[in-house]
């Protein structure tokens, strides 16, 4: 009895370890928001729709460069992953809309950017719009809320950074302040690309 409960437990140790690789490469569970169509431009003033991203896995998030609060982290958070995305040999967009178009115009945006390291070949930041399409646009595509109180300069929005598929479905959000660990990403994208080969 001892001899078979021991063979027992040897199988379904086997079975557990052959199944951990495995594990990292499942594609996370979709939230399944379609992001809608758009047309805006980036910091070199360069026209930027869905259908550049068509096709393509890709990063989002929404900040403003007057932010004394949240912004500052989460653009020095995205950098960081930029890099790491770079080491693993992965390059997928980055698109970081701004939620106070009025203020941010190209040439701020690129100011901005180029203050963190940004790479420009990958990593858009994104405006042309006006307050009122923004703020429908995030609440549409993200199910994220965008909003001017009244006598402020500080807008208030969400913290998060998005992973959309190649079909424009945003699947995942994660914290963008308090960064998950970067290898969360890498083994997220990785699966995405995976199961696009499918």
């Amino acid at each position: 009895m001892i001899k078979k409960l021991k063979l027992s437990g040897i199988i379904f140790i086997a079975i557990v370890i052959f199944s951990l690789p495995a594990c990292g490469q499942e594609a996370p569970n979709s939230l399944g928001y379609q992001v809608e169509p758009f047309q805006f431009v980036n910091q070199n003033g360069t026209s930027l729709s869905t259908e550049d991203f068509k096709g393509n896995i890709w990063l989002a998030d929404f900040i403003f460069t007057n932010c004394d609060d949240i912004c500052p982290p989460m653009t020095s958070n995205m950098a960081k992953l930029q890099k790491r995305l770079g080491e693993e040999g992965i390059s997928i967009p980055i698109v970081s809309f701004s939620v106070d178009p009025n203020l941010d115009t190209p040439e701020t945006f690129k100011a901005y950017g180029e203050q963190y390291g940004a790479d420009f070949e990958t990593w858009n930041f994104v405006t042309g719009y006006t307050q009122a399409e923004i703020e429908q646009f995030a609440l549409n595509s993200f199910k994220t809320l965008v909003q001017v109180p009244e006598d402020s300069d500080q807008v208030i929005h969400g913290s998060y950074f998005y992973l959309v598929d190649e079909n424009g479905i945003v699947v995942k959000s994660y914290d963008g302040v308090n960064l998950p660990p970067l290898d969360e990403f890498v083994n997220d994208i990785k699966a995405l690309q995976k199961a696009m080969q499918k």
